[in-house]
């Protein structure tokens, strides 16, 4: 499974990526609006900052929700690097959208997935990743693993190539859940990441080393 960090915040892209486990990023308008990046020159200018630290998957999110808008942001955004993937809502002009983008091969990634429905709609239209939030599933009191698993099955049973990209993940277990299911990539905060590092054994585990290590000297 790949880890693609959703931040938009350049040191934190840059501390994940120099662990050598980053894989992406994506990030959204609530991710720049957090980082204080305001203007559609400011927020062209970040997307290459951000390419120019990792050489892989960078999502861009259009903001217009109509066909014609969101093909000319996408085309904006796919200008910046070869590395941008056009980031389209799951919505009707969205699925024409991504089928427009697929057909001049420009990368998609189909946010706002709530449903196997869906998410059959945007493998059909030849999204290159969709993406469930599965966080904000769980909190309608449903089960948002469960939803990676349903589109797992779907996908590899009718042979759709879109890869699953879990995301809206609020904790580590929500990350080993998603690989065990079957998601393709996994996008998180970076807390969530590091949270896979920890465990009071191997806490335990390494004071002693470090004790019984000093009667050698």
């Amino acid at each position: 499974m790949k880890f693609f960090i959703d931040t938009a915040n350049l040191a934190q892209i840059k501390e994940a990526n120099d662990l050598g486990i980053l894989d992406g990023v994506t990030t959204n308008p609530s991710l720049m609006a957090k980082e204080g990046i305001k203007g559609t020159e400011a927020v062209l200018k970040h997307y290459k900052d951000i390419c120019d630290i990792v050489n892989a998957p960078v999502s861009a999110e259009v903001i217009a929700t109509d066909f014609d808008g969101m093909v000319a942001e996408g085309k904006a955004l796919a200008a910046i690097d070869k590395n941008i993937v056009v980031k389209i809502p799951m919505i009707k002009d969205g699925i024409k959208a991504i089928k427009w983008f697929t057909d001049n091969g420009i990368a998609t990634n189909c946010t706002l997935v709530f449903s196997a429905g869906q998410a059959i709609l945007a493998a059909k239209a030849g999204a290159t990743y969709v993406s469930p939030f599965i966080g904000r599933v769980d909190d309608g009191n449903w089960d948002g693993v469960d939803l990676i698993r349903q589109i797992s099955d779907i996908y590899t049973i009718q042979g759709f190539q879109t890869q699953i990209l879990a995301a809206s993940i609020r904790n580590s277990l929500h990350i080993v859940r998603c690989a065990e299911v079957g998601a393709d990539v996994c996008t998180c905060p970076l807390d969530s990441i590091l949270g896979l590092l920890k465990h009071p054994l191997t806490d335990i585990g390494l004071a002693k080393f470090l004790e019984d290590a000093k009667g050698l000297k």
